[in-house]
């Protein structure tokens, strides 16, 4: 596997000491919340975008994902949503990620009429939109349907594995539904379907060596600690030490 964690753990971490963390315990990317008040925003100038990337260059993580807030499908006009997703694209391919995590929140027709529309700008820019399984589409399946029939390269699937086990699909059944499609993974661990509250990898009830044993040994697994919803959570950077095995399961070393 190849290992990555969001900065969703680290909401109020400048991007240098993000990229120390990694470094320093032997993360390879870095999934990046784009979000008002996070070191990635849409706001950011050419010049400090051409910064942002050279800090990634110089340390050698990978930037995996600018993970936008997005809703693919939500109700209303398609030119807001299309101008905001298109926004977020060209912010990735600024900055060297290869994906744009996107959400459902809606349903398929208007998923896929605005998918359609946007996937060739993306491709022209060499990044992939994914839909997040999440909301109103959390499992593979559903997910699934939108993407076979958008049919573009550049649009695929993020197989998050808690929703996707909250909604009942077990991890066999989610692979096979995102395998053509998939464009990287989201682990992490919990208590119970009843305290979503972000535990280290392995101290929870989420089936994540199942998962892990069905992909292929170039995917990438990126750790999203959902720290800003769940204030008792404990604190993300210290657990980064922990980083999972290459192979073999999730069990920290």
């Amino acid at each position: 596997m190849k290992w990555g964690f969001s900065t969703l753990g680290l909401p109020d971490v400048p991007l240098p000491e993000v990229l120390r963390l990694a470094t320093t315990h032997g993360w390879s990317g870095v999934e990046l919340r784009c979000a008002p008040g996070q070191p990635v925003h849409l706001g950011l100038s050419p010049t400090e975008r051409a910064d942002t990337a050279r800090q990634f260059t110089r340390t050698g993580v990978a930037p995996l994902a600018v993970c936008s807030y997005v809703r693919i499908a939500e109700p209303g006009e398609d030119a807001a949503v299309l101008a905001e997703l298109l926004d977020h694209v060209r912010l990735a391919a600024d900055l060297g990620a290869p994906y744009v995590r996107v959400f459902p929140y809606g349903d398929d027709a208007t998923a896929v009429r605005r998918l359609t529309t946007a996937a060739p700008a993306a491709e022209a820019l060499g990044v992939r939109i994914l839909i997040e399984t999440h909301d109103t589409h959390r499992t593979a399946a559903d997910v699934s349907r939108i993407l076979q029939q958008v049919s573009s390269p550049a649009v695929g699937g993020l197989w998050d594995l808690m929703h996707t086990w909250l909604a009942g699909e077990p991890p066999a059944a989610s692979h096979a539904a995102l395998a053509p499609h998939l464009g990287y993974v989201q682990i992490k661990d919990i208590a119970s379907p009843d305290d979503l509250t972000p535990l280290p990898l392995g101290t929870g009830v989420l089936p994540i060596d199942d998962c892990l044993r069905l992909l292929a040994a170039d995917t990438w697994v990126s750790w999203e600690y959902e720290a800003p919803w769940h204030p008792s959570a404990a604190p993300f950077a210290p657990l980064l030490a922990r980083r999972p095995r290459r192979t073999g399961g999730s069990r920290p070393r």
